[in-house]
Order: C-alpha cells, then sequence, then structure tokens
C-alpha cells in the first residue's frame, strides 16, 4: 500500500462520522488481518513503518497500536514487538460459532463466552 496522509489533528465534533488518524491506522491493520495479508504471528508493521505509510507522529501509532491491542486484534511481546493475535476476531462471529474456532483473548464479551463454553463442554 502506498503512503496514505489523513488529518492530523485528534479533534472532531460529536457524530461527525470522520475518523481519527489513529482509528484509520487500526482499520488498516485490521483490513490486512482479515484479508490475510497479516496471518496469526506474524510481526505488525513496526511504529516507525506505521509513521512513515500514514505521515502520522509517533503518539498516534501507539495509539492505533493500544487499541488493537485492547480489541484482540494484537499482542505485545516485551523486546520482540507486537504481533497478530491467534484466533478468530468477533467480526467473524459465523466463525465463532464453529466448534474448532478460538474464543478471542480480548474484552469482557470475550471472556464470559470462553467461559460459558467451558462450562457447557464440562456439562
Amino acid at each position: 500500500m502506498t503512503g496514505v496522509v489523513v488529518g492530523r489533528r485528534g479533534r472532531r465534533s460529536a457524530g461527525s462520522g470522520v475518523p481519527l488518524t489513529f482509528e484509520v491506522i487500526a482499520e488498516a491493520v485490521r483490513e490486512r488481518i482479515r484479508s490475510g495479508g497479516l496471518r496469526p504471528g506474524d510481526a505488525l508493521p513496526t511504529q516507525a513503518v506505521l509513521m512513515r505509510e500514514f505521515g502520522a507522529a509517533s503518539l498516534t501509532v501507539q495509539k492505533a497500536m493500544t487499541l488493537l491491542k485492547q480489541e484482540g486484534w494484537a499482542v505485545s511481546r516485551p523486546g520482540k514487538g507486537a504481533f497478530v493475535a491467534h484466533h478468530d476476531h468477533p467480526d467473524d462471529a459465523d466463525d465463532l460459532d464453529r466448534p474448532d474456532t478460538a474464543a478471542p483473548l480480548g474484552g469482557t464479551a470475550a471472556r464470559v463466552d470462553t467461559l460459558e463454553r467451558a462450562l457447557a463442554d464440562a456439562v
């Protein structure tokens, strides 16, 4: 993908529907994961690479990576970097209904789902 430059300002009016730069970066990485361009266990692009690609500041890229980690798309390995998480994401809800599919690691709803499945399997 060629460099995409988006607005650098972090403020927007409520309900404007215009994504902030960190949201644009996070969505671009999510799309790479969904499309198979990045597979579970693959290293995510470095902060420097994302800064160049999107014309973004380091803090903006950090916010995007934090969002991806909170949503369960990425995991950090201290001293190694950030990697694609080893699971299907909730956006693929149909896949989550298959018994051979692992539940997402992040979020309360995902944890509850995992515990409910474990309890159902135990019964």
